[in-house]
């Protein structure tokens, strides 16, 4: 069930007080806002600032005008004009308090909402190169990727979650040489120095070559190259699933970059941008006018010795997804891929095949640095080269790994500090909020009662500044995640829970007591307990983290 949206009802309410008050002003449009300081009420707005020149009016005289049209509205217990202009609203203590019985009667479906309903969304995520274990970028994008899906599905929309996997190309054709030469040094036909330089050395390639020359003995020495390379991809898809599920994370739809040569689709999209016009001859080589949709210079498509570049599988790839019909699509994807949205948007475009501007959206990510005893990890046992997500996992548990990579903005580099995420303290973020449900599971089992009675609890007796703060918070849920979906930000749902929630629950706890011998009190601050520690679960849940009620 969608849970009601008091914050719409009451901008009608203003919405009819401006109209009421200037009804020649015409269109009023309100925007309610939350005063950062709880002390100057619970929503304010600038609507009498807007109004003002229309009417010839002095802002705070327009906005007493708009204060008057209101009247004796029963959910507003008092208003207060501010600055130039600026209306700050009391709500009454029943409209305060109202969110309490709200929230106990969704559960875990409060703050739902409907703003994507009956649309559909592709979103893609992760998308790695079978050539080894998933690194911790990769479990970057797996946890946002996730959160941004899950989010989106709590808006209404019909969410596909795709693995791209990039099985094609110069890496994959290392991966199987890299596997051959393991093979060839079991066998005693090579040694390290044999190596090229790029090929991959972890201890990973030691194992797939193992494997395969006890599965195929007549080729322990890994002649047939092709047969190499079908079994490393194969292994590794199989190491990174095995990856994710320890995760978390689920994908609806894998796709094969490799399906695109051999379905002719790569083929079908350079025809279609030739026929188009956005293409020229030079040097040998194909060239697309990417300058001609906002490019700083033109691509090379098509090189001299006949292959594509790694751009022209991602636009036939993403016209794709266009005819699958999701005409909405998000990428989430590390910063270094920040020159391909360019590329692939001009190729899209280029093709007038009818794609919007923009297509697709794309969430680009910053690096993560791995930090253990005040020093940065680099290396992995396995991999070798680079920390890999099933290492921090095993170092860290899933819930502390899921919350650290989606707490800050995307844009943002993120440090991980393992002993800090490992920490039972306050100042292990993941911590602080999980306790807080905790605490809260430990109060209404001491209690003992059942939740549905709280249902009918008197909440006039709320009304302490911890407690009015409490609800402001709890309010602002469906707000928060209705944000965190349009602008694909699950940080805000991680800052909500520990900045606004857990904080103020934590300072509530602390300085009141709920299972006092006043039965209808008691029950009142039990209720408010109740919907308090959901919504906890519910925004824990939204970003894939476990809600303990024991620790």
């Amino acid at each position: 069930m969608n849970a009601p949206d008091p914050k719409e009802r009451r901008a009608e309410l203003v919405t009819g007080a401006g109209r009421a008050a200037f009804p020649q002003a015409g269109e009023v449009a309100v925007v309610l806002d939350r005063p950062k300081n709880a002390a100057h009420g619970d929503f304010a707005c600038n609507v009498a600032l807007q109004l003002a020149k229309r009417v010839g009016r002095k802002p705070r005289e327009a906005a007493e005008a708009i204060v008057a049209a209101l009247g004796g509205a029963p959910e507003i217990e008092r208003t207060e004009i501010a600055g130039p202009g600026f209306i700050n609203f009391t709500l009454s203590r029943a409209s305060r308090f109202g969110v309490v019985p709200a929230v106990l009667a969704a559960g875990a479906a409060f703050g739902r909402g409907h703003a994507g309903e009956g649309r559909r969304i592709m979103v893609e995520f992760v998308s790695a190169n079978p050539t080894g274990p998933l690194h911790v970028g990769h479990g970057r994008q797996a946890a946002l990727g996730d959160a941004i899906s899950t989010l989106l599905e709590w808006q209404g929309w019909q969410v596909l979650r795709e693995f791209y996997y990039n099985d094609a190309g110069n890496q994959i054709a290392n991966l199987a040489l890299s596997v051959q030469w393991r093979l060839r040094e079991l066998a005693g036909l090579a040694t390290e120095a044999d190596a090229a330089d790029d090929w991959y050395r972890g201890d990973y390639i030691k194992d797939i070559a193992r494997d395969y020359a006890a599965e195929n003995p007549a080729d322990a020495r890994g002649e047939d190259l092709e047969a190499v390379r079908r079994f490393a991809v194969a292994y590794l898809r199989g190491e990174q699933d095995t990856d994710l599920r320890a995760f978390g994370v689920k994908f609806d739809s894998y796709y094969l970059e490799s399906s695109l040569y051999s379905d002719g689709k790569v083929e079908e999209a350079v025809r279609l941008l030739v026929a188009a016009g956005h293409t020229y001859e030079s040097e040998g080589a194909l060239w697309l006018r990417t300058t001609d949709f906002g490019d700083d210079k033109d691509r090379v498509m098509r090189k001299s010795d006949g292959t594509y570049t790694y751009f022209v599988p991602d636009v036939a790839y993403h016209l794709g997804k266009y005819r699958r019909g999701y005409a909405d699509a998000v990428n989430v994807q590390g910063s270094d891929h920040h020159s391909t949205v360019t590329r692939v948007r001009a190729g899209l475009q280029a093709l007038g095949a009818g794609i919007p501007p923009g297509y697709p959206d794309y969430v680009l990510h910053q690096m993560v640095t791995v930090m253990k005893g005040g020093e940065e990890v680099k290396i992995s046992k396995r991999a070798g080269a680079y920390v890999t997500v099933r290492d921090l996992v095993e170092e860290a548990g899933r819930d502390a790994v899921r919350w650290f990579f989606t707490m800050r903005k995307t844009d943002s580099h993120l440090v991980f500090d393992i002993d800090l995420a490992r920490s039972q303290s306050d100042e292990n973020p993941v911590y602080y909020v999980q306790y807080a449900h905790a605490r809260l599971s430990s109060v209404l089992r001491e209690w003992g009662g059942e939740t549905a009675a709280l249902a009918a609890a008197d909440l006039s007796r709320l009304g302490t500044p911890h407690e009015v703060a409490l609800a402001q918070a709890i309010a602002q849920f469906p707000e928060v995640l209705e944000r965190a979906a349009r602008e694909f930000s699950p940080h805000l749902v991680s800052f909500f829970l520990h900045d606004e929630l857990a904080a103020r629950l934590h300072t509530y706890y602390n300085a009141e007591r709920f299972l006092v011998e006043d039965e209808a009190l008691k029950l009142a601050r039990l209720a408010l307990v109740a919907a308090t520690r959901q919504v906890l679960a519910n925004g824990l849940a939204v970003l894939g983290v476990g809600a303990p009620e024991r620790m």
